[in-house]
């Protein structure tokens, strides 16, 4: 499984409708980095990761330029090897930001590609628990009016979730109370609800929203602070009365360490797109599981699902607004209980249409 060829590409994907939350303002597109890794035999393994709209260059040079060359005749199999010198390799001007963003999509394509080289889909490769999770919407949808938030959730509804995440986070507390309040209303008081701040409110205002929130009786209040502070989501979880899912912007494992040894966080939430690649992402959910803790995710649902499916702590799948509906050949669906089902095609199963994307090329 000699590496014989690494090309890395970038794309800018608008978006179909331009989305806010509270802290990264205006998004009208996302940026799409792919990684195409080949081994001697011509068997080619994907990866990919994505940006809101800045450093998605880094992250290319970084491939392309730093990374790539390392790889080329090295065997490919010794996953773990590989991670280690990509990583000590980036090091010293590393350490998170987009090296972490670089070694993930490169760590995707070559699990990808040892899947294919023994034809198993990943989701069994990887452990192979259940091919079904249970999937949850998450919009992107703090400024959107009442009814357009409404209606939003109907047409969730109607493709079959049964859960969603919204957005909170509004200036003033009572606006996010009042929505939060007309969602339980629209959905009735056993649906799965959770709300999402986005990093918005020091640890004392998060810990007020929090009891504010307690009445609605939501499965989690996402990222209520910045990630750089464990101990302020500690005392978020111990104060505030509401579970607690986080680890979006935590870019290695020893974050997470560091957040789970604290008591900040009961659904750890690590994005195989940014944290360290499918090795570290699963070393996070067996850390999980050794805390007796769920796992759930964000954002690349579709490969997410196989993640999810290999694990036996895993809760809710993020089906995220920046989807790749329109550039992959089979688009994940949901089943009529909710559930998303991991495939059984090898490697993750993401076929992306190249000609596609072609016009959306930087």
């Amino acid at each position: 499984m000699t590496i014989a060829a690494v090309r890395a590409d970038r794309f800018s994907i608008p978006l179909p409708e331009v989305l806010s939350d509270s802290t990264h303002g205006e998004m009208s597109l996302f940026e799409l980095v792919t990684v195409r890794i080949r081994d001697q035999d011509g068997v080619e393994g994907v990866g990919y990761t994505y940006t809101v709209g800045t450093s998605a260059n880094a992250i290319l040079s970084l491939v392309s330029d730093d990374l790539g060359p390392l790889l080329i005749g090295t065997d490919a199999g010794r996953i773990e090897e590989i991670w280690q010198r990509m990583w000590w390799h980036l090091h010293y001007a590393g350490r998170g930001g987009p090296a972490s963003f670089a070694i993930s999509a490169i760590d995707i394509a070559l699990w990808d590609l040892k899947a294919k080289r023994v034809e198993q889909p990943l989701w069994r490769l990887l452990g192979g628990h259940d091919a079904n999770v249970i999937a949850y919407a998450g919009g992107i949808d703090l400024f959107f009016p009442l009814d357009k938030l409404l209606a939003q959730t109907q047409a969730n509804l109607e493709k079959g979730f049964q859960a969603i995440k919204m957005k909170v986070g509004r200036d003033n507390l009572s606006e996010d109370l009042n929505r939060v309040a007309a969602m339980r209303g629209f959905l009735g008081p056993d649906f799965a609800l959770m709300v999402d701040a986005n990093m918005r409110w020091r640890v004392d205002q998060a810990i007020s929203a929090a009891r504010a929130l307690c009445e609605y009786r939501l499965v989690w209040l996402e990222e209520p602070t910045i990630p750089d502070d464990p101990i302020g989501h500690a005392r978020i979880a111990r104060e505030g009365g509401l579970p607690l899912a986080a680890g979006e912007n935590l870019h290695s494992l020893y974050e997470f360490r560091n957040l789970i040894a604290a008591g900040g966080v009961d659904f750890p939430e690590p994005d195989v797109s940014n944290c360290g690649g499918i090795t570290v992402w699963m070393k996070v959910a067996h850390l999980a599981e050794a805390n007796n803790l769920p796992v759930t995710s964000h954002g690349v649902h579709d490969l997410h699902v196989h993640l999810l499916a290999a694990v036996p702590n895993k809760s809710y799948l993020e089906v995220h607004g920046f989807g790749l509906e329109r550039f992959i050949a089979e688009p994940m669906s949901l089943t009529a209980s909710g559930h998303a089902v991991a495939p059984d095609r090898p490697g993750h199963g993401v076929a992306f249409d190249w000609q596609g994307l072609e016009i959306y090329r930087v």
